[in-house]
């Protein structure tokens, strides 16, 4: 528990990017370096999380702590991953520190960019030749990738891998139907963590009925609600909040919130963290604790419900190619994560484009450490910046 509580609080300390980078830096270091999870699991996992509401990368990083330590890896994941963030924004929300005209802030926040391009290109390209293998993955991968491309919300991010899955299923019941009715095959039964997913739908209903008991209730409430209802990671979740917030803050603080979430690494679902200070002037630790917690809670109460049918589902017999679809349609939906937001917002010209490509070179064929690079391209902005 605690060797995945400190691998999770190295990976905070430095994950800009978002959600696509984060996947990014988990796959590097728990597939491929650590081998803590074997590439499949990893895929399907990624999947599971962009199928639930709530943070995916947050999801996925409990995920991988839960395979390795049971449910206080889990918890590990999450506290470590999430500590810096949590750190940085309530300082910031208490200083109230204007810190985004900092020269050197936006120096570092530019290289940590180009880092996460660099790293994001190097997962999706090994998750892409464990999964691309045939001329229908390929089609399916390039399908989503502009399917996601030019749409948003829950349409765009789930629809095609539903789709992708139902395509493969009845793929696969006319080739396996034969087989299947010659032999029984036994499957274990697709149910979810009743218990579990109880408590979801308990605090879904019962939290609204109590929240104004208490100024600390109703925050809870707020924050438990809009991570129960946000697919896509911290940037959709900031118009939900937003109306369900009027009152308990005033509207710079909350535009201030997002920026503050945009200069440090880790999820941006943190920004829960700056809110939940400002909320409550009087209590910030308390305030920003409070709306961390209640924020995260229901994606990873969805994540350990859904988690044993998702087991069964990824062992079914009837279903093999409709994982192989949905695995090519999670390579799809990371690639278009890909160009954006995570290339549109790093890459401003020429020099940062030599830059990735040289990082990519060193990372992939000289086992250059990841931090190592991420000093590397903090120096290269510096004197770019000096130069121009």
């Amino acid at each position: 528990m605690f060797n995945v509580l400190w691998n999770f609080f190295v990976l905070g300390l430095y994950s800009f990017g978002g959600p696509a980078a984060h996947i990014g830096y988990f796959q590097r270091e728990f597939v491929e370096n650590k081998k803590w999870l074997k590439q499949n699991d990893f895929t399907h996992a990624v999947a599971l999380c962009q199928f639930l509401p709530g943070p995916a990368s947050s999801q996925l990083g409990m995920y991988i702590g839960f395979k390795r330590a049971g449910y206080l890896g889990a918890i590990a994941a999450f506290i470590g991953f999430t500590l810096p963030s949590f750190v940085l924004l309530t300082f910031l929300a208490i200083a109230n520190n204007q810190v985004t005209g900092m020269a050197i802030i936006d120096t570092v926040i530019h290289a940590a960019k180009l880092l996460a391009v660099v790293v994001v290109a190097d997962a999706l390209w090994g998750m892409a030749k464990k999964n691309i293998t045939t001329l229908l993955t390929l089609f399916v991968a390039s399908l989503t990738a502009i399917w996601v491309f030019f749409s948003s919300g829950l349409l765009g991010q789930v629809a095609p891998i539903m789709i992708a899955a139902l395509v493969g299923y009845l793929m696969s019941f006319r080739t396996t139907n034969s087989a299947v009715n010659a032999t029984a095959i036994k499957n274990d039964p697709i149910r979810p963590n009743v218990f579990i997913l109880s408590v979801f739908v308990g605090l879904l209903i019962g939290l609204p009925l109590v929240a104004n008991q208490a100024e600390t209730l109703n925050l809870i409430n707020v924050f438990y609600q809009a991570g129960s209802f946000v697919f896509g990671g911290g940037h959709v979740v900031l118009p939900l909040l937003e109306p369900m917030m009027e009152g308990m803050v005033e509207p710079d603080t909350f535009l201030t919130s997002y920026a503050a979430a945009q200069l440090v690494p880790g999820p941006m679902f943190t920004m829960a963290s700056y809110l939940g200070a400002s909320a409550l002037p009087s209590m910030p630790i308390l305030g920003s604790f409070l709306a961390t917690v209640a924020v995260f809670l229901p994606g990873c109460l969805l994540l350990f419900a859904f988690l044993p049918a998702w087991k069964a589902l990824f062992s079914h017999s009837r279903l093999k190619v409709s994982i192989v679809l949905v695995n090519a349609s999670v390579i799809g939906l990371l690639g278009s994560a890909f160009v954006t937001p995570v290339i549109t917002t790093s890459i401003s010209s020429i020099f940062d484009i030599v830059s990735v490509i040289s990082g990519y070179v060193l990372l992939k064929y000289k086992r250059c450490p990841v931090w190592l690079l991420a000093v590397v391209f903090v120096v290269y902005k510096v004197v770019m910046d000096a130069l121009i």
